[in-house]
């Protein structure tokens, strides 16, 4: 692929690598208008409990990272049920565009669970979209995200990177920015997230084998983790990447995932919103 770039005229080298980035940058600003409501359910589940104990805690405010670009159109959908759910829901503004270090973003994730923690939290359940999952993983890493965090979800987020940023920085180097650079599969970013979840810390990590944005989709795949393809539950689904937060089956499954019961693997049941 990057050969027949080389052949192309230079212009043309211009509009093909923007390309490739704008759909990195916009592939998570649709959103699905319809989301039916999801029911709490409870499943065993059980992993050591972090210092301050927030797993058997009553759940707290829920924080929403976006992803790359920083678009929070279709988080603010995810966060308006969980809202109606009853509970805190918080969509994370990323500085700048959303493209700049998710080590900086990382930061600013950090900074708004300190404000929930002293508003009288005792803890925050943290929802990470496509690279904000990413940037969850290194403040849960570098935060203290298991004293802080009672549970992380993760939706279709490129733990070892995804194929299109490789393909940005290949085709115009230099134009791929800092967190394109830190998503290429192999990034010393990446490599330093190797180990996987912080121990004690319960995580579901979601994604769609439709996923055309995030290729191989199972880059989600997290050590430490509750590892869910979507289809390995609902065999009929057809999500694609943009969907993951606005998809009834999804919602469903992310709302029993932070409510009061324990931590679990999505069943069949939860194939019907």
């Amino acid at each position: 692929m990057i050969t027949r770039f080389n052949s192309l005229a230079p212009r043309r080298r211009i509009l093909v690598a923007g390309g490739a980035l704008l759909v990195f940058a916009v592939a998570g600003t649709a959103a699905v208008a319809a989301v039916s409501s999801g029911q709490h359910r409870s499943a065993a589940a059980g992993q050591n409990s972090p210092a301050r104990d927030p797993l058997r805690s009553r759940p707290g405010p829920v924080l929403l990272v976006p992803g790359y670009g920083g678009s929070t159109g279709a988080l603010s959908v995810l966060a308006g049920r969980i809202r109606a759910s009853g509970r805190q829901a918080t969509v994370v503004d990323l500085p700048g565009t959303g493209t700049g270090s998710l080590i900086q973003d990382a930061t600013v994730l950090d900074a708004a669970v300190t404000r929930a923690l002293r508003g009288g939290a005792q803890s925050v359940d943290v929802i990470g979209y496509s690279a904000g999952g990413v940037t969850a993983l290194l403040w849960a890493r570098d935060d203290g995200g298991t004293r802080k965090a009672r549970r992380v979800i993760t939706l279709g987020s490129p733990f070892h990177g995804a194929s299109i940023a490789a393909a940005a920085e290949g085709f115009l180097p230099g134009a791929c920015p800092a967190a394109c650079q830190q998503l290429i599969p192999g990034s010393s970013l990446l490599a330093g997230l190797a180990a996987g979840a912080p121990g004690g810390l319960r995580w579901l990590s979601l994604w769609t084998t439709n996923d055309q944005t995030v290729t191989p989709p199972d880059s989600a795949r997290l050590t430490g983790a509750i590892n869910v393809p979507i289809q390995s539950v609902c065999p009929g689904q057809r999500i694609s990447h943009s969907q993951l937060p606005t998809n009834p089956v999804v919602t469903k499954i992310v709302l029993q995932a932070i409510g009061a019961g324990p931590i679990a693997h999505p069943a069949s049941a939860d194939c019907h919103p």
